[in-house]
């Protein structure tokens, strides 16, 4: 068996024209989408992630603003920037890039951000009514991944799905969305005992350890569909995921590759949180000719 590679770059090149038309409606009202990303210290990748997600702001008409701190701002001076932040009507969406330095508290700096400006879904409010099926925001990487499925025409309604991995911003909400969607979910670690007889068991593997090649082909079955969130460096500079892409394939009826497969994905549905927050704030319902209209349920 040959799997098909699921093609991020493709899916996501789609939903980006489909939202930038949706931008352009908006700005043909006067209605400009405005994201903010603060940046805190000199982090090299960080720095990297951020220089992307304000290109892809400018490719789908989303006007950036970038606010800048050096790695000794004191808490509050970053949590009051913030606040101003909330209160301007010019800026839908706020993301700060982590990792933060050691001396700020992750939790408080992004909890001071409205849940109705909170684009990549981290606050405390967005989390947790994951649970109920109903955030206002979706995080930024398990929603790309439900899109990827559903462009694929991948069923997860009684499907067997594992995630491996449980952090914050990928494996908890990935489950979450999983389980919405109506499959029934198993959640492991990279230190599950026995992890291949779960991965071997699922129909619908998601794997987010930032583990290289952690799993391999003789740890999954015939026809799994495979989504390979990591992506790590090698000694070599060669770029890998947490799944042994080579063997797993042979396998799988579906697998995403890495690079080219998630992290596409992750910025786009960042764009379209933050044109999405634009169209609330606007109590905007666009009519269907204007090419505007909602996109499907991320559950289908």
């Amino acid at each position: 068996m040959a799997a098909k590679i699921i093609d991020g770059k493709a899916v996501a090149r789609e939903l980006r024209a489909e939202w930038k038309a949706r931008a352009g409606c908006l700005r043909a009202r006067g209605i400009y989408p405005g994201l903010a990303v603060i940046l805190v210290g000199d982090n090299l990748a960080s720095r990297v992630y951020v220089r992307n997600k304000v290109n892809a702001c400018r490719e789908v008409g989303i006007h950036s603003e970038l606010h800048e701190f050096p790695a000794g701002v004191p808490e509050e001076a970053v949590i009051f920037r913030i606040r101003q932040l909330n209160a301007n009507r010019t800026i839908h969406g706020i993301l700060v890039q982590l990792p933060l330095p050691r001396h700020i508290d992750n939790r408080r700096v992004l909890e001071a951000i409205s849940p109705e400006k909170d684009v990549d879904g981290f606050h405390l409010y967005n989390v947790g009514a994951l649970v109920a099926g109903s955030a206002v925001f979706p995080p930024c990487t398990p929603y790309g991944v439900m899109r990827l499925l559903q462009h694929a025409g991948i069923a997860v309604e009684g499907k067997h799905a594992v995630v491996v991995g449980r952090s914050n911003i990928v494996g908890k909400p990935m489950a979450l969305m999983l389980l919405e969607a109506g499959a029934t979910v198993t959640i492991c670690t990279s230190k599950t005992r026995d992890l291949a007889d779960h991965t071997g068991r699922a129909d619908i593997l998601v794997v987010a350890t930032g583990r290289p090649k952690l799993v391999s082909g003789d740890m999954v079955k015939d026809g799994v569909v495979v989504i390979d969130v990591g992506i790590n460096r090698l000694p070599d500079g060669r770029l890998v995921g947490d799944v042994d892409y080579e063997s797993v394939a042979r396998k799988a009826s579906h697998i995403t590759p890495v690079p080219g497969g998630v992290g596409p994905m992750t910025v786009t549905m960042l764009l379209v949180n933050t044109i999405d927050a634009a169209e609330r704030d606007a109590r905007c319902a666009p009519p269907a000719e204007t090419g505007c209209r909602r996109s499907p349920a991320i559950t289908a």
